[in-house]
């Protein structure tokens, strides 16, 4: 596997699965072993004892060792020790036994006829007829009536649990290498089928990239996992970026048309004064030029709102801001309560004349302005007694370059970008900007900000 490949998820997770996988088996392997030799050694050590004890049981009652029934039994060999340590009696083909442990002295608390109670157990070899095997040993004591003190030491064989042992390793040998190759192969085909949705979307993805087609979207599986959710989050990113180009472009487009138009006039109106001096209309040429320089302000304010310009930090009384901003229109009326708010005095003077010039250009006669605290915010209320503005429009008004068809009748109705501006401007204050209908029918545009 090259060194690329070993970094991709599939192959992670496969490593890992096969870590955990190899990590569980050697602990279960190694327990069962234990398990397994330590049951194995039980039986043999009760086998051992259960000889040991019927050999003590038959010295107990004075038996002969020649009529002693165990030593017969080739393959649970027994040997029985006086107190000195001699050996008095065995199995008839035992040669040799050693691994066994005798005691210094014997229990002198036993009375005639006594067994021990406790058994002692350790491991050891018995030669047998010329074979020389492991077996487990228990040692009993007795007191005979007639020979005193006398140890039995009764052996089982211990090939059967040795047998079982490697049997059980070689199966774990063979068999815990198998299993990791299943684990290895089965996780990695589930992971791949599982990154496929993935490898789809990288794959459109770098198409997108590559093309620069934003109306292009990630296929979207249908299994309603985190990779679908990934697909459909990528998609609305897509559609996120798309939209905003297609405005980018559009803002590109109206602009240079808003723009076409007074530097068009003005131009024209500059060359007739170049040819005809007498003809030169001033007024105009200030007007055109002031015409460019609050678009260009406009556009300029746009871009700074766009590239995420936070608002200055200050605090600005929104009651005194309305008073500055209607001084010298006769024509509005103000209704105001001292607000606080946090944010920029020129944004914010930006956003109530904006909304004052569109209320002028709409109403028949009056407009008024209100200013009032409700709960948490400060609302700023701007009402003409003009049109309204239809409910289908509410929205769209605040669009860039956008103008209602009655608005672009008149000779001042703008570039379409003050609404946009108020906009955008109480967005980044933390407020809202919306319109509805007055009682009267004309339209009511709120100001809500969070008061400082």
């Amino acid at each position: 596997m090259s060194r690329r490949r070993f970094r991709s998820v599939r192959a992670r997770a496969t490593l890992g699965a096969c870590l955990v996988v190899a990590v569980a088996l050697l602990a279960a392997g190694a327990a069962v072993l234990l398990s397994l030799r330590s049951n194995l050694i039980d039986q043999a050590d009760t086998q051992a004892e259960r000889v040991a004890r019927t050999v003590a049981g038959q010295l107990s009652v004075g038996t002969a060792y020649d009529r002693l029934t165990s030593l017969d039994d080739d393959d649970r060999p027994v040997r029985i020790v006086d107190a000195a340590g001699r050996q008095v009696a065995a199995s008839e083909d035992l040669e040799q036994i050693s691994g066994v442990a005798t005691r210094e002295s014997g229990d002198d608390d036993l009375e005639p006829g006594e067994i021990e109670e406790e058994a002692r157990f350790n491991d050891g070899t018995a030669t047998v007829d010329g074979e020389t095997a492991d077996h487990r040993f228990a040692a009993v004591e007795v007191r005979d009536p007639e020979k005193g003190l006398l140890t039995v030491y009764a052996g089982a064989p211990l090939a059967a649990e040795q047998s079982a042992v490697r049997t059980a390793l070689s199966v774990m040998l063979i068999g815990f290498p198998l299993l990791l190759a299943v684990v290895a192969g089965v996780t990695w085909r589930v992971t791949r089928r599982a990154l496929r949705p993935v490898e789809g979307i990288r794959r459109e993805m770098a198409a997108i990239t590559a093309s620069a087609d934003l109306a292009r979207r990630v296929p979207e599986p249908d299994t309603h996992d985190e990779v679908a959710r990934l697909a459909r989050t990528t998609n609305e990113t897509l559609a996120a970026l798309e939209a905003s180009e297609e405005r980018q472009r559009r803002f590109v487009a109206d602009a240079s048309h808003e723009l076409r138009s007074p530097i068009a006039s003005l131009r024209t109106q500059l060359e007739v004064g170049v040819a005809h001096p007498g003809l030169l209309d001033v007024a105009g040429a200030v007007e055109d030029t002031v015409r460019l320089q609050r678009l260009a302000a406009d556009l300029l304010l746009l871009a700074r709102l766009d590239a995420g310009e936070r608002p200055a930090d200050g605090r600005v009384d929104l009651a005194a801001l309305a008073r500055a901003e209607t001084a010298g229109r006769p024509e509005v009326t103000v209704d105001a309560e001292s607000v606080e708010v946090a944010g920029s005095r020129g944004q914010l003077g930006r956003v109530l004349a904006n909304l004052l010039d569109n209320a002028r250009r709409h109403a028949r006669s009056a407009v008024g302005v209100r200013v009032r605290r409700v709960g948490d915010r400060a609302v700023v209320e701007v009402a003409d007694d003009g049109d309204g503005v239809p409910e289908a429009d509410r929205e769209r008004i605040f669009e860039r370059f956008v103008r209602l068809d009655d608005a672009r009748s008149r000779d001042d109705g703008g570039a379409g970008l003050g609404l946009a501006i108020a906009r955008d401007v109480a967005v980044r204050h933390g407020g809202t900007l919306t319109v509805r209908e007055t009682p009267a029918g004309g339209a009511l545009f709120e100001l809500r900000l969070p008061i400082a």
